[in-house]
């Protein structure tokens, strides 16, 4: 999943610029409709359908135990369950700009938000463990879908000066969802039960659903993505490490954090307050790390992509010496949320910095990379929980990240061009 909350300006100084010949345009910066000064309506609808997109990823992260209680499955299979939206934002991602053809790109987005309803009206009913993982892979086609065509819809609403800003706006919802839908989760489930956790949800989306179809303008299609574009860029070498990195990097990150509640209540031993707690401590945390991200990413993206696994992997196994500490773990909790959402900045200044002239492309494969991640993390993570314990399960998302260090190395190989090594 791709987090940020702030305003990021992700152009690079000029003395970091690669030798070019003539400047490098995107092919997807033309756009065949005049663009919208006052649609900041459908922006800030945008934003709320982000919000709730997130919450309903990773939501469920807090409410692993009563929902495995519930549908008598153990917590490595429920959080593997769902995980399953991770595969199917994967297949979303790259596909959606293809499949999608000529339809205009409102009603697009519509029917993601749509789906977004029917998976959270299922998540919430679910009779069964089968119907859950049904429910959430939808959520996972909306996943992919709408986070391949977002940033694109966004060049078209506003106009070009005031893209960034919508940006910001756009991502600000993702940051607020990330900060706050755990620990909510977490004290809601305990008041009223996971079902009515996403039952509050429901109202939420149907709502978003008519605003969008109130203040989305007509976004008649531009050019059809091919996937000879996505092979292209994946033969870069440069790119190709570059997303090995951010498989191994999202993946020891989610590991851990799909199985942190079991973690926290059976090393550290809280009860459900102390435990929304904690998470809260974790999502607030995570504003830092946006603020840091947005800060360093521009001129030092190389190191910031070397210390966030690095400094994920420390804290994790510190959480493995020292989590029966409650203060320990939630200053650990609050250096881990720093990272979290400086990780995803740091990646998207080095695709920004590194594949200018294909952002649409590499877009998708970013978010499938991620989603990818998701997918990978939650598996390993949940087949060590269930067969070994939850340490080892932090001991392997301590492994991946210690692993992602060394592929980002000095960071020459995952740079387009020998002149950016300074930075």
């Amino acid at each position: 999943m791709i987090v940020a909350g702030a305003r990021l300006d992700l152009s690079l100084p000029s003395s970091c610029q690669p030798p070019r010949e003539g400047t490098m345009t995107s092919k997807n910066s033309t756009m065949d409709i005049p663009q919208q000064a006052g649609a900041w309506g459908a922006v800030f609808s945008m934003s709320l359908c982000v919000a709730m997109l997130i919450a309903s990823e990773f939501m469920p992260v807090s409410l692993l135990t009563p929902i495995a209680d519930s549908l008598g499955a153990t917590e490595g299979q429920t959080g593997q369950a769902i995980s399953i939206s991770g595969f199917f934002a994967v297949t979303a991602s790259l596909l959606m700009t293809t499949l999608a053809g000529r339809i205009d790109r409102k009603w697009v987005l519509i029917a993601m938000t749509g789906l977004m309803l029917l998976s959270l009206g299922l998540i919430a009913a679910a009779p069964t463990f089968i119907v859950l993982m049904l429910a959430r892979a939808l959520l996972g086609i909306c996943i992919g879908g709408f986070w391949a065509l977002g940033t694109a819809v966004i060049m078209r609403l506003v106009p070009k000066e005031s893209v960034s800003r919508a940006l910001a706006v756009m991502y600000t919802g993702q940051a607020v969802a990330a900060a706050f839908a755990a620990p909510i989760g977490s004290y809601l489930g305990g008041i009223i039960g996971w079902r009515g956790v996403f039952w509050i949800l429901v109202p939420i989306v149907a709502l978003n659903l008519v605003w969008q179809l109130l203040v989305l303008p007509s976004l008649p299609a531009n050019d059809r993505q091919s996937f000879r574009s996505l092979l292209e860029v994946l033969k870069r070498p440069y790119f190709a490490q570059g997303i090995t990195a951010v498989i191994l990097t999202f993946s020891g990150a989610f590991s851990m954090f799909a199985y942190l509640r079991p973690f926290l209540e059976t090393v550290t031993g809280v009860d459900v307050v102390t435990l929304s707690q904690l998470f809260l401590v974790l999502g607030c945390s995570g504003f830092i790390g946006t603020w840091a991200g947005g800060r360093y990413a521009d001129d030092h993206v190389i190191r910031l992509l070397q210390v966030v696994p690095l400094t994920m992997a420390v804290v994790t196994l510190g959480l493995i010496g020292f989590g029966q500490f409650v203060v320990t773990t939630a200053a650990l909790l609050a250096i881990w949320g720093i990272m979290n959402t400086a990780m995803s900045i740091g990646w998207m200044a080095w695709l920004s910095q590194n594949v200018d002239d294909e952002p649409e492309a590499a877009g998708s494969l970013i978010v499938a990379a991620i989603q990818s991640s998701i997918l990978l993390g939650a598996a390993l993570g949940g087949a060590l929980l269930d067969h070994i314990g939850v340490d080892a399960t932090f001991m392997g998302s301590a492994v991946l990240s210690g692993i992602a260090v060394l592929l980002v190395g000095s960071g020459n190989r995952l740079l387009k061009d020998t002149s950016f090594r300074k930075c």
